[in-house]
C-alpha cells in the first residue's frame, strides 16, 4: 500500500490545466516555439539554462475548491461533503499538467546578411493525467448500496489516463516573407509511467430478493492498462525509504530512450494580412506511444449476481474509520471477483491541443529627435484573441482568451490576459518577460484575483525560465 502510495503521489502532486495562454505568441520568450513552431523568431541563437529554462505548475479543478469541503463557515463537514457528491457531474474533470525542460537551444541560419530559418531542439519531462469525476461512483461509496435499492450505479463513470514522459524534440522554422511563416517540431517521446481506463462499461443495481435477501447484480467490463507500474512495485528494498531511491533510479533510466517509445510532430504558422494584423494557428502533440515494455492489463468482465443478508456497500455513517470502510468493500471483492492480468501491448494516443490567435498591433515608438514614430520601430502594443482546445476522452475542453501586449521598455515586456474556461470565469493573468544584457528571464501567473485566497480558486498556475539570447541586428 505504501508503495502504491508512492505511485499516485507522483501522479498527482498538481492538477493542472495545459492551457498556456500567456505564453502563446509571446516572442520574446524562445519557449513560445515549444507552442507553435511557426512564431516568428527576433534571436540568432540562445540556450536555456538547464533544469532552469521552463518550469510550469498549475491546479485546477472543474467544479469544486477547497474552500467548499474545508471552510470554517458553521456547515458540518459530512453536509459540505455531501454537496459536492452530489453538485459535481460525470463530465467535470481534474487535470494535470507539469513540465520541466532539462534542456534547450536553438539557432538561426540561411542569408548571412538575413537568415530566414531557425533550429529549436531540446529535452522536456512532462506529467499529464486526466480523470472525469466517478460520479455513480462516488455515491455508491458515499451513501452505500442499501438506501439505494433498485437503482442501478453506471460504471462507465469511471474515465482516466495519465503519463510521465520525457520528450526530445527539434523544430524548423521558415520565414517565407513578411506575411508568412510556419514550422514543424518532430517528438520522440520515452514513457516512463503510463495508465489507461477510458473504454469502461457496466452497471450495477441492489434489488429486493426473496426471504429478506438482497440480489446483487454486476454486469462488468472494466479495464485499467498499465506500462512501467509493474516492475517498480517489485523492486528489490529494504523499506520504504530505499524503494523510494531504487523507484527514481529506475525512473531516470527511462528518460532518455529507456522507456516505451512514441513519435509526434507539431504544426504552426504566423501570418500577417496587413501590416499590423496578425493570425496565428497550431497542432501540437500529434502522436502515440506504442506501449511494449513492462506491460499490465487489468480486466474485470462478466455478469454476476450475488444473493445477501448485508449490502456490499455500507454507508459513510456506519461508525467505520477510513480504513476500516475501504478494508471491507476490498475484502468483499477478493471474496467476490477475480482480476484478469495479461500482458498485451497497446498504443496510448497523446492528447492532441490547437493553439489559434488573431490580433492588432499598433502605436510604434516615438524618435525623440524629430518628435515622431521612428519608422524601423517595432509596434509597442498589441490587442487580440486567443483560442485553446484539448481534445480528451469524452470531450474537448475549450478555453478563450482576450489579451493586451505591451512593451513596457526596452528591456521589459508584459503581457495581460483575460480567460474563459471550464475553470473559471474571472481569470485574470500577467506575464512579465526581461532581457538584461543577454539574460532572459520571465515569470507567469494566472487567475490572480484568486490569489488572495486559494483554497476558493478553481485554478492556479506559474511558469517561470531563463535565458541566454542573442538577438537579431536591427537593420
Amino acid at each position: 500500500m505504501k508503495k502504491l502510495s508512492f505511485i499516485l503521489l507522483l501522479f498527482s502532486c498538481v492538477i493542472v490545466a495545459q492551457n498556456k495562454q500567456l505564453l502563446y505568441n509571446f516572442t520574446d520568450i524562445p519557449q513560445s516555439l515549444l507552442l507553435n513552431p511557426g512564431a516568428e523568431v527576433n534571436y540568432k541563437w540562445h540556450v536555456g539554462v538547464p533544469l532552469l529554462s521552463h518550469i510550469h505548475a498549475s491546479a485546477g479543478a472543474s467544479g469544486v475548491t477547497v474552500y467548499d469541503l474545508f471552510a470554517d463557515n458553521g456547515v458540518n463537514f459530512n453536509e459540505k461533503l455531501r454537496r459536492v457528491v452530489f453538485n459535481l457531474d460525470r463530465n467535470d474533470y481534474f487535470t494535470i499538467n507539469q513540465q520541466l525542460e532539462i534542456l534547450s537551444g536553438g539557432f538561426a541560419y540561411g542569408n548571412s546578411y538575413a537568415p530566414n530559418k531557425y533550429v529549436s531542439f531540446g529535452l522536456y519531462q512532462e506529467l499529464d493525467v486526466h480523470f472525469y469525476y466517478p460520479r455513480d461512483y462516488a455515491i455508491l461509496a458515499y451513501e452505500g448500496n442499501q438506501s439505494n435499492i433498485g437503482r442501478e450505479f453506471d460504471l462507465s463513470d469511471l474515465n482516466g489516463k495519465g503519463e510521465l514522459l520525457s520528450v526530445l524534440h527539434v523544430g524548423l522554422t521558415t520565414k517565407v516573407n513578411e506575411k508568412w511563416t510556419y514550422g514543424f517540431r518532430g517528438k520522440i517521446y520515452s514513457s516512463l509511467l503510463n495508465f489507461k481506463s477510458t473504454n469502461n462499461r457496466g452497471s450495477f443495481i441492489t434489488t429486493e430478493g426473496t426471504n429478506n435477501f438482497y440480489d446483487h447484480t454486476f454486469d462488468l467490463d472494466l479495464e485499467l492498462q498499465t506500462s512501467g507500474y509493474a516492475s517498480l512495485i517489485d523492486l528489490d528494498n529494504d523499506g520504504q525509504n530505499d524503494w523510494n531511491r531504487e523507484a527514481v533510479k529506475e525512473l531516470r533510466k527511462r528518460v532518455l530512450f529507456g522507456g516505451n517509445l512514441g513519435l509526434g510532430a507539431d504544426f504552426g504558422f504566423t501570418y500577417h494580412p496587413k501590416e499590423q494584423w496578425t493570425i496565428t494557428g497550431s497542432i501540437q502533440d500529434l502522436g502515440f506511444i506504442y506501449h511494449t515494455k513492462d506491460v499490465e492489463t487489468y480486466t474485470l468482465k462478466g455478469e454476476y449476481t450475488f444473493e445477501g443478508v448485508n449490502p456490499l456497500f455500507p454507508n459513510n455513517g456506519s461508525g467505520q474509520t477510513a480504513d476500516e470502510y475501504w478494508q471491507e468493500i476490498t475484502d468483499n471483492f477478493e471474496d467476490l471477483f477475480e482480476l484478469d492480468t495479461i500482458s498485451n501491448n497497446y498504443i496510448a494516443w497523446r492528447s492532441p491541443k490547437i493553439n489559434g490567435s488573431a490580433s492588432y498591433r499598433y502605436g510604434k515608438k516615438m524618435d525623440k529627435e524629430c518628435n515622431c514614430t521612428a519608422d524601423d520601430g517595432d509596434y509597442l502594443n498589441e490587442v487580440g484573441m486567443q483560442l485553446f482546445a484539448i481534445g480528451r476522452s469524452r470531450r474537448p475542453q475549450l478555453s478563450l482568451s482576450a489579451f493586451y501586449y505591451r512593451r513596457l521598455f526596452p528591456f521589459l515586456s508584459g503581457k495581460v490576459t483575460y480567460t474563459v474556461d471550464g475553470f473559471s470565469r474571472t481569470n485574470i493573468g500577467v506575464g512579465l518577460s526581461s532581457h538584461i544584457g543577454n539574460i532572459n528571464f520571465y515569470i507567469m501567473a494566472d487567475n490572480l484575483l484568486e490569489y488572495q485566497n486559494l483554497a476558493q480558486s478553481n485554478y492556479a498556475s506559474v511558469q517561470l525560465g531563463f535565458n541566454y539570447v542573442i538577438p537579431m541586428e536591427k537593420k
